[in-house]
């Protein structure tokens, strides 16, 4: 999943917030110097990325896009799944999607000195852009995966992933919708174990 599901599924508590957004930028047991609740999130960040790599709905939507795409599908699965939960964010949360976005914009930069070099640089790009909110939005998607393809120096062809999008519009939301709610599920469970 991408930035905005795992800040959606860490819950309400700050610290796993944190931990889960910048997990990508913490390597190995490096996570061990971080406080208990941001060790949670990041955590859940490696339990979620694992759950979601092997599921079966999640799989057959890189098949979808593997041959273009070879083993870049995976990232752009995960971009377009966040596209699927800002679109319906409705029904998946009371707090507006704005909001939402404009809190953990907050969180971020009351917690600057916390994040990884990585996060710091990226920042931002981000709250400037605001990603979060624009990934509701195919013309908002098309941008991410064409800043996505650039980091990739252009080897990626992310970029052109949106003629997908909206040729398999429908069954990839309906991927999501089934995936994601096996995913809410297990992110309660895990979040209880740790």
């Amino acid at each position: 999943m991408n930035f905005l599901a795992h800040i959606y599924l860490s819950g309400d508590d700050e610290g796993i917030i944190l931990g889960n957004f910048m997990a990508d930028s913490i390597k190995g047991k490096k996570y061990l110097k971080y406080p208990p609740d941001i060790q949670k999130g990041i955590l859940l960040h490696r339990a979620i990325d694992s759950y979601t790599d092997a599921h079966p709905l999640v799989r057959q939507s890189a098949r979808r896009l593997r041959e273009n795409y070879r083993h870049y599908s995976g990232v752009i699965v995960d971009i377009l799944y966040d596209h699927f939960l800002a679109k319906n964010w409705n029904f998946y949360h009371e707090q507006p999607l704005t909001d939402f976005v404009d809190d953990f914009y907050c969180l971020l930069r009351d917690n600057f000195e916390l994040l990884p070099i990585r996060v710091k640089r990226m920042m931002p790009y981000m709250i400037a852009d605001n990603w979060l909110v624009s990934y509701a939005s195919i013309k908002g998607i098309s941008k991410i995966l064409s800043q996505m393809n650039v980091r990739t120096q252009n080897k990626s062809r992310m970029n052109f992933a949106v003629v997908e999008l909206e040729e398999y519009y429908d069954e990839f939301e309906e991927e999501f919708t089934n995936f994601f709610a096996d995913l809410i599920a297990y992110s309660q469970n895990k979040l209880k174990e740790l």
